[in-house]
């Protein structure tokens, strides 16, 4: 009797410790961090969870020049993280583009800001090759622990013919993304070269010349609703409401979040747009960016901009890391009404713009945040705007022509 007592103990004791010790390596299993292999009361369950965590994230990279960088860099950068977990971006030097394609518009260090803004990019190579030798390839595979090199659908042809992407594909390294339709740079310099020459010229043939090289064709001069023949181009752009979807965070404010409200027309989207909206963001929990309707733009700069506009403004902006939502089409005065609706802490506006006229008119558009004690002026950290990326562009065409004709004068 005693020893059948004693048995009873004992396998209450046994029955205990088996459970604790079950107990604890469901609580390791629940967790991930049972090793791999060892399962629950030797039976060979693996974590799944464990898996997950031990499985190396799926590396992608795509490289460009991102000169001039637009909505459309910004979807195929966006196309290109969707294909893997981690999106690394080679930005073309400066010597690589000169060889290949003639001097950018914007260097190197201002590109390397632009694509580092980007929400969709994790990491940046600076200085990377036009095209993917094999030695850089290697590199990618390397060092990098790249997994798939991404381009979009339009053929990049090198100089002596080859396809760029040749050693990739050959690799079974490559994947291809759907190229933006309704914009290039190319695009963007013709609307600008256009409105340059509409202030200055009056000469329809030379006009027309114009849109022909740089507008792909589209020789008829079409403008913006209610504009003149010296308003804004219209764009191939045609904006959706997935599109616009795709581009934004898709999530508002907490509840006691600081909201800081910048506005501006944020036209040639440029590293300069990218460090003051760096410089909002700091100050707060979320950044608001107004961005003024095209119209608003004309009043105030000129009958020739924006040279984007609103919609593909809007997408540029809604792509940068520092931005939270934008306004579309944000009214030109913040009024009272905007402060209380988007429940603004602190309008802010940059030291660098195309004008600080506000500071003197009657009108000022700040006037109410400023009588709320609830506006500041941020000291910009670069000496950009949108006039400066205009005159570098009718810099580097006017030279241009002018090495054109040197040679066609000495080879005649």
């Amino acid at each position: 009797m005693v020893w059948e007592k004693e048995k009873i103990v004992g396998s209450c004791l046994v029955g205990g410790a088996a459970f604790a010790v079950g107990a604890s390596f469901l609580h390791l299993f629940l967790k991930g961090e049972l090793p791999l292999g060892l399962g629950l009361g030797g039976i060979g369950l693996v974590s799944p969870w464990n898996s997950f965590r031990k499985r190396k994230p799926v590396r992608v990279y795509m490289d460009g020049c991102f000169d001039m960088m637009h909505y459309g860099h910004c979807n195929a950068l966006r196309q290109a993280r969707a294909l893997g977990d981690q999106l690394v971006v080679g930005v073309v030097s400066d010597e690589e583009i000169i060889a290949n394609k003639g001097p950018p518009v914007t260097p190197l260090h201002e590109r390397m800001t632009m694509v580092k803004a980007v929400k969709w990019v994790d990491e940046v190579i600076s200085d990377a090759p036009y095209a993917i030798t094999e030695d850089f390839m290697k590199r990618l595979f390397d060092e990098y622990q790249i997994d798939y090199i991404i381009h979009g659908d339009d053929p990049c042809v090198l100089p002596d013919g080859t396809d760029a992407y040749e050693l990739a594909k050959r690799a079974g390294r490559y994947k291809q993304i759907k190229r933006t339709e309704g914009v290039s740079s190319t695009d963007i310099v013709g609307r600008m070269l256009l409105c340059v020459r509409e202030r200055s010229v009056s000469d329809s043939h030379s006009h027309s010349s114009l849109q022909r090289q740089f507008s792909h064709g589209h020789n008829s001069p079409k403008f913006e609703d209610g504009g003149s023949s010296a308003g804004t181009r219209v764009s191939h752009f045609l904006p959706t409401s997935r599109r616009i979807v795709q581009f934004s965070n898709g999530k508002g404010p907490g509840p006691d979040a600081r909201i800081i409200y910048i506005d501006g027309a944020f036209d040639l989207f440029h590293a300069g747009h990218v460090e003051i909206l760096r410089r909002a963001r700091e100050l707060g929990d979320f950044l608001l960016v107004g961005i003024h309707n095209d119209q608003t733009v004309s009043a105030k700069r000129g009958a020739h901009r924006p040279i984007m506009n609103l919609h593909e403004r809007s997408l540029s902006v809604l792509a940068c890391r520092y931005v939270d939502e934008v306004i579309i089409g944000a009214p030109w005065e913040v009024s009272k009404d905007t402060i209380t609706t988007f429940d603004i802490s602190l309008v802010v506006h940059g030291t660098v713009a195309e004008s600080d006229d506000f500071q003197k008119e009657e009108d000022n558009p700040y006037a109410v945040p400023i009588s709320m004690g609830i506006f500041q002026i941020l000291e910009s950290p670069l000496d950009i705007t949108t006039s400066t990326i205009i005159r570098r562009i009718v810099a580097n065409h006017e030279a241009y022509q002018a090495s054109y004709f040197f040679l066609l004068i000495h080879s005649s």
